[in-house]
């Protein structure tokens, strides 16, 4: 006679259970975790945040959503004392989709008496909610610099080292202020440069326009202006490159040697000391009220889980390299494995009618898909970081062109490389779908890798410790120079506040 499986020598409610699976242990509000710089009252960011890991009755972390998440965990920030009205913008949690939430909150006043968290998983509290932030808890345009910049860099948790920051001042032991006052104009600062000279003296930032192609200055400043806020910054004078291209190619060797221009993007054939680039610079202080995507709102959609992704390689932008052109030509011959289109002609606008013109997709969808390529625009994608941030597995081809973060990536543990002329591109795409478990590992890492590199309170500890180093360096005394002009702080969405630090301002991320 035929022997019954298990399942079905058991009553029916059992047999059941054992066919789909025991349940999940429900979620324990009180084993929960929370932490993250939102939870602190003196680290001073545009949009405070913190971090929420589901954990259940078990003592395990979720590493999935869990059931009913959508309503689950609430989030009320308010003031300790009922006499202060302050406006909060509290969002929902953004789900990142492992078991772990990421909780937003931009305040528009300085609260004196504090702030009250309470992180809630229905009814319960989580962790040790509520969470008191004792005042004064200034606001983002609130003109409170702290006087001590190694004790603000510990309340940040700033990192000690930064390799990249340590690999571009290698070149500069030195910094002859003077030599920069001769050179830089008359080698950068012609009709069609896009340099900017600054000197900060006293924490005042003063500012002269050098070329015709200068209009982004409004990003150096707004990253200076939101720095000098919270820190007394030291006093300095240097030139920031506005424009795409790194522009110091001399060789440390050669004489004269090198100056030290700072720009957004570095190469391999230059010089040039590298800052955060000012799309995810003004990202981060625009959040959740000028733009759509940054570094935050991303964590929280990048698609369906990865056994529900379009299992294509994925890309739409401009036509600003011919590699670009190459990704449509072959997405055309290999549609099973690729798709990709070029959503604006500006270079090549004669390729338009040949290979066509693919419509906008918002960034958010581009996740649907398990691979992202990642090529090159004028310089490097600042897509970059972005799709990192993401949950698809990037191929990102090989570029002389760099980021402030890249150094820490590594090419089959974070990302997976292609030739720099896309000759080897489906056959990685073949590899990725050969091999889903190692590619889901792979994005994983390099998800995990940008969540933790890419915090926006580490991008202003990146900003003042370039700064740091660049005034330890220099040789002389900053001043204001003939045609600068001081730059003023923001008109809009300030208030007045009290600046008064009773405590010391040491606290711990």
């Amino acid at each position: 006679m035929r022997r019954l499986p298990r399942a079905a020598l058991l009553p029916l409610p059992l047999a059941l259970l054992v066919a789909a699976g025991a349940p999940e242990p429900p979620v324990s509000a009180p084993r929960s975790l929370a932490w993250g710089p939102g939870l602190r009252a003196g680290v001073v960011l545009p949009v405070r945040y913190f971090y929420l890991q589901a954990v259940n009755s078990e003592g395990r972390n979720l590493t999935r959503s869990p059931a009913g998440n959508q309503t689950l965990f609430r989030v009320i920030i308010k003031s300790l004392s009922p006499k202060e009205l302050v406006r909060i913008h509290v969002p929902k949690p953004l789900d990142r989709n492992d078991g772990t939430f990421l909780v937003r909150y931009r305040i528009y006043d300085t609260v004196s008496a504090g702030l009250k968290i309470e992180v809630l998983y229905g009814d319960e509290h989580v962790a040790q909610s509520p969470y008191i932030l004792k005042g004064p808890v200034y606001h983002e345009y609130c003109e409170c610099p702290e006087e001590d910049p190694q004790a603000w860099q510990r309340t940040l948790s700033c990192p000690t080292k930064e390799p990249q920051i340590a690999k571009d001042f290698a070149s500069f032991p030195s910094i002859n202020l003077q030599q920069m006052l001769d050179e830089v104009p008359k080698r950068f600062g012609d009709e069609r440069g896009a340099i900017v000279h600054y000197t900060i003296l006293n924490n005042h930032i003063y500012r002269r326009s050098l070329g015709k192609y200068t209009d982004f200055k409004m990003f150096s400043d707004e990253i200076l202006l939101s720095l000098a806020r919270k820190v007394l910054l030291p006093d300095i004078e240097f030139y920031i490159n506005l424009g795409d291209w790194p522009l110091e190619h001399r060789k440390v060797n050669e004489t004269p040697g090198p100056l030290p221009i700072i720009s957004w993007c570095g190469s391999l054939d230059s010089r040039d000391i590298i800052l955060p680039t000012y799309d995810i610079t003004h990202s981060t202080l625009e959040a959740m009220r000028g733009v759509t995507n940054d570094l935050l709102s991303i964590q929280g959609n990048t698609g369906p889980s990865w056994i529900n992704k379009t299992e294509k390689a994925f890309f739409r932008g401009r036509d600003s390299r011919e590699e670009r052109l190459q990704l449509v030509q072959l997405s055309k011959e290999n549609p099973e494995l690729l798709d990709a289109g070029i959503t604006g002609y500006f270079f090549f606008q004669e390729k338009e009618k040949e290979l066509g013109k693919a419509k906008l997709i918002g960034f958010f969808d581009f996740f649907k898909y398990k691979y992202q390529v990642n090529v090159d625009g004028t310089v490097a994608a600042y897509r970059y970081p972005y799709l990192m941030l993401g949950n698809s597995l990037v191929l990102k081809q090989d570029s002389k062109y760099y980021e402030h973060f890249y150094m820490a990536l590594q090419p089959w543990k974070h990302y997976v490389p292609i030739k720099r002329n896309l000759s080897d591109l489906l056959e990685k795409i073949k590899w990725a779908k050969e091999n889903d478990e190692e590619a889901q590992k792979i994005a994983k890492d390099g998800q995990l890798a940008a969540r933790d590199l890419l915090q926006p309170h580490r991008l202003y500890c990146y900003y003042y410790r370039v700064l740091q180093k660049y005034a330890e360096r220099q040789s002389s005394r900053p001043k204001i120079r003939d045609g600068m002009e001081l730059v003023p702080q923001p008109d809009d969405n300030t208030s007045m506040c009290q600046c008064h630090r009773e405590r010391p301002f040491r606290e711990e991320l």
